[in-house]
């Protein structure tokens, strides 16, 4: 069994170091500027042989009306009602704000147990905001240094009282003895031994979806209508979205990973720190994704920067989805999906047929059409053709039409094969790979993609110099 703590504190006092401590990963972003983060993200935490969930929030500000700050700290109250323990952190040099106070004051009042953790205490810098601590009325502060790790000891042990304690377990029963050599199923003989069992998806692991695009086209609204709660922060504020915000769901008895992630600007445009920061951690979230899904803006289709983030996506290898967010507000829709198809056959050509799908992310609509869409993307971009398939289509395809003449000499087209999936990549095995032209190449990718109903994802040919092991014998 695990808990949850959740690290709490006005802006600027060292949370998202913490938090990165304690995951054992540089999973939120860092900077000096106050306010980097604005919503709350979790991951697994480990410190002294504890595991728990372990929460980053935005710095509390005193702010309750509809501003950026006040839709901030109700996103930290979320964070903090679902919490087992709330670590309130304090900045031991800078002392003991009127803030401080404010929502030691707060904390006290709520449901969840609070541990009062002075960081930034490392030398005697800090000596005098420890001592000011015990004004808070949260009990012993636990000092400790989150950016050098000193003072964890002292962490665990107050954390100690929160572990829930493991359920009780029955015995085991003793499992029937394995065969010994020479009795049936020992050595594999028998039926179907020689047959290699197919390799079966397992549905227990998460579909991991990312959601990209320009600033301020809905990427966050489409993650809170998906899951059906408030769960990022949304406004008419281009660049809300900072940190990559993880969310695991179920939909249809199927486990996913929805990522939010920063508005991807062009790179010209991007001057701030902490921006650049941003669209880096959205960089590696592409990176990880299984389907990438980018929200685009109707009365800006598919404009240079859409482009250049969809042939990001197809480089990198991941399979594609396209949503045309705020459908609701289109006047000619039939102009608007020309317009779409004609970006994409001419502009895509290394991914033919990937999927689009108009949605409202505001109002809820289309979303299942858009699933539908990410779970026939990712069965393509898992699928595998058997070498005997591949290489009678092969043989069909040379012989209709063979590779052009290399200096008065034909190459020569030996066999396919498929190496991996994730995305479709086969090998093509020929007595001159440095000869075969691009041009034949890309012949060969079409006939594989209409062949084999593969829209929408990338397919890599890597050419392979080596002889037909089916050719003798």
């Amino acid at each position: 069994m695990t808990f949850t703590v959740a690290i709490v504190g006005r802006p600027n006092v060292g949370k998202s170091t913490l938090f990165n401590r304690l995951a054992g990963k540089k999973l939120a972003l860092v900077d000096d500027t106050p306010g980097v983060t604005r919503d709350w993200r979790s991951a697994d935490g480990h410190v002294g042989g504890l595991s728990f969930t372990v929460v980053d929030t935005a710095g509390l500000e005193e702010a309750f009306d509809d501003s950026l700050e006040a839709r901030m700290r109700r996103q930290t109250e979320m964070a903090l009602d679902r919490a087992d323990v709330a670590l309130f952190l304090i900045d031991a040099r800078a002392g003991i704000t009127p803030l401080d106070r404010h929502f030691a004051a707060w904390l006290r009042k709520g449901r969840t147990p609070v541990i009062l953790v002075a960081n930034k205490a490392e030398g005697r810098v800090g000596q005098a905001g420890m001592m000011e601590a015990y004004e808070l009325g949260l009990g012993d502060p636990v000092p400790l240094s989150a950016e050098h790790g000193e003072g964890m000891a002292d962490l665990v042990e107050a954390l100690l009282p929160f572990v829930p304690e493991e359920p009780e377990t029955e015995e085991p029963e003793v499992a029937a003895a394995a065969p010994a050599d020479g009795e049936p199923g020992a050595t594999g003989e028998g039926e179907g031994a020689d047959e290699e069992p197919e390799e079966e998806e397992d549905l227990s692991k998460p579909i991991q979806i990312a959601i990209v695009g320009r600033p301020n086209v809905g990427k966050s609204t489409l993650l809170n209508s998906l899951i059906g709660e408030e769960r990022v922060l949304t406004g008419p504020e281009a660049g809300m979205t900072r940190d990559a915000i993880a969310v695991d769901w179920m939909w249809r008895d199927r486990p996913f990973r929805l990522v939010d992630t920063a508005g991807l600007r062009r790179r010209a445009r991007v001057e701030a720190k902490v921006e650049k920061l941003a669209v880096a951690d959205a960089l590696r979230v592409i990176r990880m994704a299984h389907v990438v899904v980018i929200v685009i803006d109707p009365t800006q289709i598919f404009d240079k920067q859409d482009l250049t983030i969809a042939r990001m996506v197809i480089q990198e290898g991941r399979a594609l989805v396209v949503a045309l967010n705020k459908w609701d507000a289109v006047d000619n829709r039939a102009m608007a999906l020309k317009q779409l198809e004609d970006k994409l056959e001419a502009s895509l050509a290394q991914a033919k047929g990937v999927r689009t799908v108009t949605i409202s992310a505001l109002k809820g609509q289309k979303l299942d059409v858009l699933l539908d869409a990410v779970l026939e993307t990712y069965k393509v971009w898992n699928r595998r053709v058997s070498t005997s398939r591949i290489n009678r289509w092969l043989e069909g395809v040379v012989e209709h039409h063979p590779p052009p003449l290399v200096e008065g000499r034909r190459v020569k087209i030996r066999y396919m094969t498929q190496v991996k999936a994730r995305p479709p990549t086969f090998a093509l095995f020929v007595n001159k790979p440095l000869d075969l032209p691009d041009s034949y190449q890309r012949y060969l990718i079409a006939g594989l993609r209409e062949t084999f109903d593969m829209p929408g994802v990338p397919i890599r040919l890597v050419l392979r110099r080596g002889k037909n092991p089916y050719a003798e014998g």
